[in-house]
């Protein structure tokens, strides 16, 4: 689906990332994990081809992320970003409909189609009753599932989304991360993500990209990856993983004093 050779992120004279080697696979899903700063939105908009990399090169299906025409990588990746602001009053069911904007290379106006896809991503999301409700006038947790929504009517096949549970309550916490798992397993979907909740990651993600902010990184397996002392190395605090019948429970120790 999509790989980095030899990838280098920098800000200013920090290198983030460096020496990237890595590949995603479809039906995988992805959590990139890391401290604040560690470059983990720098390098999903990267992904989304909306920074150049500092060295190195990303490719989407064996083709270089800079040769593809933005209306063919509009059908093939969708991209979440950490915080959106709504300069305009649009309602949610337009927001939504905008997604499919990708898909009307021979009309101006939305199909029937794109009217049954914005419905089925906005009652997948449980924001049905907002659909006509001005997008500025939502809370955080409501604009965050609706612009969810709009993702799933894209219906791109590798979704990158920066913190997706952000501005979520706890329940629907949980059903997103359900969610992305079915997009995975049932659809063969492929998700990179980034996140901070160690457990939510846990329960959903197939494989982890770890980044420390100095260059290094470490990318494997859940088994791999998500182990107490390699968590710690990277978040910089002490984790304990404790097992609860079949879950494995990651919760962060008291600093020595």
């Amino acid at each position: 689906m999509m790989r980095t050779n030899k990838l280098q992120l920098r800000v200013g004279d920090r290198v983030l990332v460096d020496g990237l080697d890595w590949q995603i696979e479809s039906g995988q899903c992805w959590c990139v994990i890391g401290r604040n700063g560690a470059g983990k939105s720098t390098l999903l908009r990267t992904l989304a081809g909306l920074r150049k990399p500092d060295s190195g090169n990303v490719a989407m299906q064996d083709r270089d992320l800079a040769d593809w025409p933005l209306e063919m990588l509009a059908k093939e990746r969708a991209f979440l970003p950490q915080s959106r602001s709504d300069a305009f009053g649009y309602r949610v069911i337009e927001t939504v409909l905008s997604a499919r904007h990708p898909y009307h290379a021979d009309r101006y106006w939305e199909g029937s189609d794109d009217h049954q896809a914005a419905a089925a991503a906005l009652q997948t999301m449980d924001v049905s009753d907002l659909a006509e409700r001005d997008v500025r006038a939502l809370s955080g947790g409501e604009r965050q599932r609706v612009a969810i929504a709009a993702l799933l009517a894209q219906d791109t096949p590798l979704l990158l989304l920066d913190e997706p549970a952000n501005a979520l309550d706890l329940a629907h916490q949980v059903s997103v991360m359900h969610l992305l798992r079915r997009l995975c397993g049932d659809q063969k979907k492929t998700i990179v993500m980034v996140g901070h909740d160690l457990n939510l990651a846990h329960s959903v993600a197939t494989h982890v990209l770890l980044l420390m902010g100095d260059g290094e990184w470490q990318a494997g397996t859940v088994a791999q990856t998500m182990q107490a002392p390699i968590l710690s190395r990277f978040l910089g605090h002490p984790i304990e993983a404790i097992e609860h019948g079949k879950r494995l429970i990651f919760l962060p120790l008291k600093e020595a004093s």
